[in-house]
């Protein structure tokens, strides 16, 4: 009985073997596709609100204090970018006709965009839009290794129009940081002299109107200036969380930064600083460990500066559908992209008195 019944035994050792090794096999895929899309992350993170350090772990008030006034400080700095100036262009700034300006653009441009600096430089970047209100643009760029083509394309750019800035780092989404803190650097050095500063990307619809409009007095009941020591961090203010999951271009590791929520930061795309948020902000990057991503590490130099971002929702981080007559108030918008968009839209709303 025991032989005629063996065979079954068998058969059904070999079924339950295969039903196990089926459900581990989801179980491994299920976990593998939880810890893709961060689930396990997620678990592990630190609560930002009451946990909340970011190297270099203390106060560096009284470092940037002493770095503002050409001083020593007493901890070395743990972070600086020291990068050169291929083109430094360290005359921009200087004009006999002005001691100072009420705003300098800077565009964050990748360098093959030629079309859009022109298109710029025609529109929002035009330098006398205003003649009563002096403002300088510059363009802000990196290098594409081993392309002495578009190197020497770029010498001739910036030889004809003298508002090219160029930096030996590799020009990519990744680099963004490097060049926003050189830009920094670059406006500390060579053009501190203006009251605010309007950091751009080069794909960005501008009314420089509304700008000037922006940085008077945030209520608007007074039609009066800033005072001269505010410390303006300005734009579309975001509450988000990293993103975890691993295909993500945006990914962040526990190791990268460990909490569940990010500083209060403004989008990278358009913002702007006062001259004291500026130079607090470049010396405290100092002593503010690198990150890859330029909007949430201003943002983390911001929080260790005690810099509140100030939130205005006519900056659109994405593109706001255009009519005519609703763009009176926007400050800027993203997703102009196309030069050709970009000087109809602007040239239409300058007429209309809006740009």
């Amino acid at each position: 009985m025991y032989c005629l019944l063996r065979p079954c035994f068998r058969a059904s050792s070999r079924l339950i073997t295969k039903v196990k090794l089926k459900y581990v096999c989801i179980c491994v895929s299920l976990i593998i596709l939880l810890d893709f899309f961060g689930a396990f992350t997620h678990l592990l993170e630190v609560t930002y609100d009451s946990n909340f350090v970011y190297p270099y772990e203390g106060d560096v008030h009284e470092f940037v204090n002493a770095l503002r006034h050409k001083e020593k400080p007493k901890v070395p700095p743990i972070n600086e970018f020291n990068y050169t100036f291929i083109l430094d262009n360290k005359q921009k700034c200087i004009d006999p006709a002005y001691s100072s300006y009420r705003v300098v653009y800077i565009v964050k441009s990748s360098i093959e965009n030629f079309e859009r600096r022109l298109a710029i430089r025609k529109s929002w970047g035009f330098e006398k839009r205003f003649f009563d209100v002096p403002s300088k643009t510059l363009f802000m760029l990196g290098v594409h290794p081993n392309d002495n083509e578009l190197q020497t394309k770029v010498e001739a750019e910036a030889a004809k129009y003298k508002d090219i800035v160029q930096v030996d780092f590799i020009d990519s989404y990744y680099n963004n940081t490097i060049k926003t803190m050189m830009a920094f650097k670059w406006l500390v050095k060579y053009c501190s002299n203006s009251k605010f500063y309007m950091f751009v990307d080069d794909d960005m619809y501008v009314s420089v109107k509304n700008v000037l409009r922006f940085i008077r007095r945030k209520r608007q009941i007074f039609d009066l200036e800033l005072p001269e020591d505010v410390r303006l961090y300005a734009g579309f203010v975001f509450v988000s969380s990293p993103h975890r999951h691993k295909s993500s271009k945006w990914y962040v590791s526990l190791s990268e930064y460990p909490y569940h929520l990010w500083p209060p930061y403004v989008t990278a795309g358009a913002y702007i600083l006062s001259k004291e948020a500026l130079l607090d902000m470049y010396y405290t990057s100092f002593y503010t460990k690198y990150f890859k991503f330029d909007d949430i590490y201003i943002g983390l130099i911001a929080k260790k500066a005690d810099i509140e971002p100030f939130h205005c929702e006519e900056f659109h981080f994405y593109k706001k559908d255009y009519t005519k007559f609703n763009y009176k108030y926007v400050i800027t918008s993203h997703g102009y992209g196309n030069p050709s968009e970009l000087l109809n839209a602007w040239n239409e709303q300058k007429a209309l008195g809006n740009a």
